[in-house]
């Protein structure tokens, strides 16, 4: 984890950088989070896939329902690749704008 030192105390200043690095912090853990649970679904539901089709019970099934269940196990891991990205894109974007502003204070300085 990253730690951000407070570098400037101008008056000016409409947020706290603890509270934008804590906002950055928990989005990486969430992210973090939310893949785990979308991962431990994901098994859980590819195991039960493989019971019902060991026990017999896609026997007479079409291909739309063969199609269905199979992409059904593929829609999931794509979301949770999604909310992870969002996610971890969200922290490095508050970090990065936290630096920016900090560069750019110290460069008005000079």
């Amino acid at each position: 984890m990253k730690t951000y030192k407070q570098t400037t105390d101008f008056l000016g200043t409409y947020f706290s950088k603890e509270a934008v690095m804590r906002t950055a912090s928990v989005a990486k853990t969430l992210s973090w989070v939310v893949l785990a649970v979308y991962a431990l679904e994901w098994l859980v539901q590819a195991m039960a896939t493989a019971l019902q089709i060991s026990r017999g019970y896609w026997a007479g099934l079409g291909f739309t329902d063969y199609a269905q269940s199979i992409l059904a196990l593929f829609e999931q891991p794509l979301r949770a690749l999604v909310y992870f990205v969002v996610l971890q894109g969200i922290a490095h974007v508050l970090q990065m704008f936290m630096d920016i502003e900090d560069n750019t204070r110290r460069a008005s300085r000079k």
